[in-house]
């Protein structure tokens, strides 16, 4: 009699959860050891109702698929014993101040070391192959219930956003780790959604179609509030975040099919855009003179923080008064699109949004204005 032949189990698989509103979320079951834990990859399977859901389908599960495959092979070194040996070395705390170094904008290298401090008081000589699921674990419950340190009322824990955004950084420095071949794997990835910090949802501040009218008729006070509005109101019709506009080149706008677009790889995400311009996009563009291809758009732009002061006093003298920052342009981008009828996956494609989940949030708001439309009617009779 034939022996037959045992298949051994494979120890991560696809496996989809279906959500409230039709779409499929995936994520892999991880068993190793005895022990099974879940990873959701915040990738989303849509309904087919055309060739255009069927293809970004295909491109979702070739994602999940890749994903899937780095996982199994981060297993395989890790049971082979041929993990990294830097991270034996190297201080954790001190890793992240190293990955604050590679950034640029002053409220991301803010944010580090403030997480750099917080990690000084949680595990001031844990070093990187210290961390492991439960240092995670540990770490995520210091910022919800002990840590004190920035915040501005005594004896009151962080809020969630803030123990969120401390735990964010915290992971991209373990993902740099594994990058860098310091540690063989994040372990982050071995805790599931449910038992991460939960984060209050962000407030989108956007400007309706009456507020971006008045913005427009606004009066600068100074030639840097001037150049500040050009930008902003561009902004304001492609989207574009304020690191990629204040080193767009003339350059990055080609033509395409008789329409002009942008053409650019993100400078948060290191992913490419592609964002065609209307005409009032084009409208907020500078006059272009005899400047080349490798010359900045936008000149005479300050710093972020100037840029902002700018942007809230233009608000001030529109008479707008909710809380406007140069970043409320690419959230206007976003509700207006929306609100004028576009689809949920075309405005995630012009807005560069690896998730399409963080795009939901912006029709969230658009719906909610629309229910508050509707309830006008309530006691019309």
């Amino acid at each position: 009699m034939a022996r037959k032949s045992l298949k051994a189990k494979e120890p991560v698989r696809l496996r989809f959860k279906t959500l409230s509103n039709g779409n499929k979320s995936i994520y892999l079951d991880i068993y190793v050891n005895g022990k099974r834990t879940y990873d959701f990859l915040k990738l989303y399977l849509i309904p087919e109702r055309n060739q255009t859901d069927r293809t970004q389908n295909e491109q979702t599960m070739r994602a999940a698929n890749a994903i899937k495959s780095q996982r199994i092979i981060e297993l395989a070194n890790g049971t082979a014993g041929i993990a990294p040996k830097q991270g034996n070395k190297i201080l954790l705390a001190d890793w992240l101040l190293t990955c604050s170094k590679k950034k640029t904008q002053a409220g991301t290298i803010r944010s580090y070391k403030n997480t750099y401090n917080v990690l000084m008081q949680f595990a001031p000589k844990a070093r990187l192959s210290d961390v492991d699921r439960d240092f995670c674990l540990r770490f995520m419950r210091f910022l919800l219930n002990d840590c004190r340190v920035y915040n501005n009322e005594k004896n009151k824990p962080l809020a969630p956003r803030s123990a969120g955004h401390y735990y964010s950084l915290f992971v991209a420095c373990l993902n740099a780790a594994v990058r860098s071949g310091l540690i063989a794997q994040n372990p982050n990835d071995q805790i599931s959604t449910s038992e991460k910090i939960k984060d209050t949802e962000a407030q989108r501040s956007y400007l309706t179609r009456e507020e971006l009218q008045a913005f427009v008729n606004a009066q600068p006070l100074s030639d840097g509030a001037t150049y500040t509005k050009q930008a902003f109101l561009f902004s304001c019709f492609c989207g574009l975040r304020v690191s990629d506009i204040e080193r767009l080149k003339w350059g990055d706008i080609k033509e395409s099919n008789g329409r002009k677009q942008i053409e650019i790889v993100m400078k948060k995400t290191q992913e490419p855009l592609y964002v065609p311009l209307s005409q009032c996009a084009l409208d907020y563009l500078p006059e272009r003179g005899n400047s080349t291809d490798e010359d900045n758009v936008f000149l005479y732009l300050t710093t972020d923080s100037r840029l902002n002061k700018h942007v809230a006093q233009l608000a001030a003298s529109a008479g707008i008064k909710k809380h406007v920052t140069f970043h409320t342009a690419r959230h206007t981008f976003a509700t207006l699109l929306l609100t004028e009828g576009a689809d949920l996956y075309t405005t995630s494609k012009l807005l560069g949004h690896t998730d399409i989940s963080t795009t939901q949030i912006y029709a969230k708001i658009v719906d909610e204005k629309k229910q508050e439309a509707v309830s006008l009617l309530d006691n019309i009779l």
